[in-house]
């Protein structure tokens, strides 16, 4: 406590007035561009979780990583709000906008209004708070239980552990929270911490059982799911990476401190204020009041490491420790608020320190949101399925490389082409993969595939390997963190064209040939060259085809693609080895009618200027081009 009557009077009439500006506040950030972007891949899973029965989530939960919770407030969530992005997220945004005012009241029971307003307004503004309000998962749940827990645990405290409204809300909300989300015991563990801190000098066991009592009926609440919960939690792979502990300890920090926007590390007035609370008020306050904070935001972050989670896209596990961590500094702002100096005339010195870096962390908060909504957006499921409704085709077929994506890809795509979603199931059959591609690549003109984590569900890369070697990519974009490569499928080529054209020192086309020369607007053009070597090549080369019109560059139409569709960079030929190097150029429907220069030539990828010369050029000349009036 510090300050004058007439400072505590105005305090006691700012709570009301402050915790609605801040909830205000917290709000317009959160709801900002709720609906812009597109939902990703697991807010997918979200969206169809909550429009099935609650038997149906039920069941679907004990087979994933995720417990059933979340899901079913979902479900009754849609059912009042609709399935829009902006609807599927506000629920979110609500579990957010609540944990602030949670916050709020923490900071206000174990310190005082301004305490609780500083921590209130640090949650308000940190984008990793923000980031996950917006995404219709359970994480802003999450984080929403745990501050209700450590409210409720304040208020059991303060009862002296005789309060039965306190203890039973509180074994409820913990239960809650282990419906949500797995990683919730460490919240809980953090819980046992301060409890612990405060029963050192009470030495009785009425007390002792009473905090017991209140873990059996959590654990009587969860006991439903108890059996579920161990075996997914035991059997699910760890996704944790192998990562430096200062390098993972400093990511940690600047996501707890700032948010997802900054980086790593954090400012040095931020340590100073979470090491000067702890140093000032340990004379003021008891140990676990003094320590709470502390508590909730590292021993989740401690758990965390020692169970090998870290992983950046882990790191949603520890919102509950934002909160802690918030506490922590307005705690440290307030005590360095509260020194009085000997000499009456330096005493506004540490108030002038506190307000400046107080406002100084603001800034910093205000300047680091704006990226949140333009460079952090999310995969772009919306624009992937808008891109391939462009031209939609009869005999189109579109492949979900990993599964997964299907009911997000669901939520946008209501076209009429035939949809994949291969490798089947989790993905290990590889040869089953293999024959289901060709099998498309037989039936099909034209392929769409959306290529979102390989490396868990076709590890060997069958899906995209047999499509590169067996038919053209035509081209690739990414959207976010899902590729959508656009192939066709081959076509016989009615004669060949023995080139035996050197390119550099070493490289030769041995062969080429063409599907067409006379095409129209939309048509695909299918090329196939046969690279050789004499001796090993240290340098990557990419190959370009292009057709140029007759007024001269730029290229109308062109690729660009190391050799096989990047399977086959130059570096891995071998001598006496054919190169089979298939490209497609798409041509548009707009391009005007005219004869075409289709030339080829390779380039080093660091300097596009650096190109092997052809017979004195740079490039190669194939063939004129005739394209014709579309029809």
């Amino acid at each position: 406590m510090c300050g004058g009557m007439g400072e505590m009077k105005i305090l006691h009439r700012l709570p009301i007035i402050l915790s609605i500006l801040i909830i205000l506040l917290a709000a317009a950030v959160r709801f900002h561009e709720l609906g812009t972007q597109s939902l990703w891949n697991d807010e997918g899973n979200s969206y169809v979780q909550a429009t099935r029965t609650v038997s149906q989530i039920v069941d679907n939960a004990a087979r994933d990583i995720h417990p059933p919770g979340y899901y079913l407030l979902l479900a009754g969530w849609v059912r009042m709000m609709g399935t829009s992005e902006f609807a599927l997220r506000s629920l979110s945004v609500l579990a957010s906008i609540i944990t602030v005012a949670f916050t709020f009241g923490i900071g206000r029971r174990l310190f005082n209004t301004a305490v609780g307003a500083l921590a209130a307004t640090i949650m308000a503004f940190n984008t990793f708070s923000i980031y996950y309000a917006q995404e219709a998962r359970m994480y802003a749940l999450l984080a929403m239980w745990s501050a209700a827990a450590f409210w409720l645990l304040i208020g059991w405290i303060r009862s002296d552990g005789e309060s039965r409204r306190w203890g039973v809300a509180l074994a409820v909300v913990n239960a809650a929270g282990l419906y949500t989300q797995y990683a919730f015991p460490f919240v809980m563990l953090a819980q046992g911490v301060i409890v612990f801190l405060w029963l050192i000098n009470k030495k009785t066991w009425r007390v002792i059982w009473s905090y017991f009592a209140l873990h059996v009926l959590t654990l009587v609440l969860y006991i439903p799911w108890v059996t579920t919960a161990w075996h997914q939690i035991t059997t699910w792979p760890n996704t944790g990476e192998s990562i430096p502990l200062g390098q993972a300890a400093a990511q940690i920090l600047a996501y707890l401190t700032f948010g997802v926007t900054v980086g790593s590390g954090t400012s040095i007035a931020v340590l100073f204020f979470m090491t000067f609370g702890l140093i000032q008020q340990r004379r003021v306050y008891p140990w676990w009041q003094m320590m709470l904070a502390p508590a909730l935001g590292f021993i989740p972050v401690i758990v965390f490491l020692s169970l090998g989670l870290f992983r950046e896209a882990n790191l949603k596990f520890l919102l509950p420790a934002q909160i802690g961590v918030a506490l922590w500094i307005a705690q440290g702002i307030w005590s360095l608020w509260c020194v009085q100096p000997r000499e009456p005339r330096a005493r506004f010195i540490p108030k002038l320190a506190a307000f400046v870096g107080a406002f100084s962390l603001l800034i910093a908060f205000i300047t680091n949101l704006s990226p949140l909504y333009t460079q952090y957006q999310r995969d772009d499921y919306r624009a992937i399925v808008q891109f391939i409704n462009t031209d939609p085709r009869p005999d189109d077929a579109i492949i979900l490389n990993a599964p997964g994506q299907q009911e997000v890809f669901y939520y946008y795509y209501d076209g009429d082409a035939a949809v994949y979603p291969i490798p089947r199931g989790y993905g290990g059959d590889d040869a089953a993969t293999l024959a289901e591609v060709q099998h498309i690549i037989e039936n099909h003109q034209r392929i769409y595939a959306v290529f979102w984590g390989t490396n868990e569900r076709d590890p060997n890369n069958i899906v995209e390997s047999t499509l590169d070697h067996e038919a053209y990519e035509v081209n690739t974009q990414w959207f976010g963190d899902v590729r959508l490569v656009r192939y066709v499928t081959p076509v016989q080529f009615d004669s060949w064209v023995e080139s035996g054209v050197q390119f550099g020192e070493t490289i030769t086309l041995a062969r080429y040939a063409l599907n067409a020369t006379n095409v129209r607007p939309g048509d695909v053009l299918q090329i196939q060259l046969q690279w050789s070597t004499s001796a090993p090549i240290n340098q990557p080369y990419k190959v370009f085809v292009q057709m140029i019109p007759p007024q001269g560059p730029p290229p109308a139409v062109q690729r660009d693609s190391e050799p096989a569709a990047g399977l086959r960079p130059t570096t891995t030929w071998q001598v006496g080895e054919t190169i089979i190097d298939n490209h497609a150029l798409i041509l548009p429907s707009d391009l005007p009618p005219s004869h075409y220069a289709l030339i080829i030539g390779l380039y080093n990828p660091n300097d596009p200027l650096e190109r092997l010369i052809v017979q004195s050029q740079d490039f190669l000349f194939i063939t004129d081009i005739l394209v014709e009036e579309g029809e």
